[in-house]
């Protein structure tokens, strides 16, 4: 199976609580299309519903959920320029394999592909936080975050870990990594495959 490099959907991901959310709002500020997590998006609505689907109830069936939005959002995503997703199908399937022991990043990760360049929040515990949709202590926000920065370079990715400084410099430092990559590969707009569909073989 080929991989054919794809360079607009991006992925920032890494520790939870680690400002993820606010770089985003960042850059849905400055014009950019962005994609909510899908694991807060699942908490508001199973706790809207009344629903069992919850990570503190039922963390398997929350897993395969947030795999299949992830999907979706590929499928939704708008098809110019960069598209930043908080986390997305790989933190998911990367997840479900820890809790489950089932092979579901090995079948997924190689056939829905996103920017090569990943970008991770490292822990910081000075503006880590609880909120209803985050119960998980930081110790295991940290042991998650551990996982990740394994799981990402084994599936071919290259890692780059935000710096701990405000959100503009943070937006900023995100979008020169990319537009240095783009300068020496594939210009985004032209490429004829949405990320996260499945490579030709």
């Amino acid at each position: 199976m080929s991989i054919l490099p794809m360079y607009r959907f991006v992925i920032l991901s890494g520790c939870s609580g680690g400002g993820k959310s606010s770089l985003l709002e960042e850059l849905a500020r400055r014009g950019y299309s962005v994609v909510e997590e899908p694991g807060r998006r699942i908490v508001r609505e199973e706790t809207e519903q009344g629903g069992l689907t919850l990570p503190w109830m039922d963390v398997a069936a929350f897993l395969r959920r947030a795999i299949a939005i992830s999907l979706a959002d590929c499928d939704a995503a708008p098809s110019q320029d960069w598209v930043f997703f908080d986390r997305g199908l790989i933190d998911a399937a990367s997840a479900l394999r820890h809790v489950t022991g089932e092979p579901v990043l090995e079948e997924l990760g190689p056939k829905h592909r996103y920017h090569p360049q990943v970008f991770l929040a490292p822990p910081w515990p000075e503006i880590y936080g609880t909120d209803a949709e985050r119960r998980h202590s930081f110790d295991e926000a940290v042991a998650e975050y551990d996982r990740l920065l394994k799981t990402y370079p084994i599936l071919g990715y290259e890692v780059i870990l935000l710096p701990k400084v405000g959100i503009r410099e943070r937006a900023d430092f995100v979008i020169e990594t990319l537009q240095r990559s783009s300068k020496t590969s594939e210009n985004p707009r032209a490429a004829d495959k949405r990320q996260c569909s499945p490579d030709a073989s």
